[in-house]
């Protein structure tokens, strides 16, 4: 299954920046959720552009845990879940360095206590991207201009 096809069209480029799917975006487009308008805009400019939409490893991390938690169910495993996002040339799975795990404890501002999150935060800052996401925390720290982010 490609979920990036069923998920995002051809549409008149725009920003050419990549975007960072957080774990809940990642999950809502994974399910095939009903995204908010701008999100759809985003994901359609990112894919006119031929711009990979970026997954952490992080991601497969929170995955795992929901799953063998029972709060994320899935008919695939985590791993075939976790394959189905990342689909060259749709998306890509971005390297997680030792320089972003130690940016994530020297954000500024006030970012969200999470580490997952905070880990998403640094390597969106690090490369530049948007992080797609529902979290309002990460929405509020992007509204304090740390990092840019698309609501979902």
């Amino acid at each position: 299954m490609n979920i990036w096809t069923e998920n995002t069209g051809r549409t008149p480029a725009g920003m050419s920046r990549n975007i960072l799917l957080d774990t809940c975006a990642a999950m809502w487009i994974a399910d095939g959720a009903r995204l908010e308008p701008e999100a759809v805009q985003a994901l359609n400019e990112s894919a006119a552009q031929r711009l990979p939409v970026m997954i952490s490893p992080i991601t497969a991390l929170e995955v795992g845990r929901l799953v063998s938690r029972g709060r994320y169910p899935t008919t695939m495993t985590v791993k075939g879940w976790f394959d189905s996002l990342v689909v060259p040339p749709y998306s890509a799975l971005i390297e997680l360095t030792s320089n972003v795990l130690i940016d994530s404890s020297f954000m500024p501002g006030t970012p969200p206590n999470d580490p997952a999150d905070r880990i998403i935060i640094a390597t969106a800052r690090e490369h530049g991207y948007r992080i797609m996401t529902r979290d309002r925390k990460i929405l509020d720290y992007a509204e304090q201009g740390h990092v840019q982010a698309i609501a979902c």
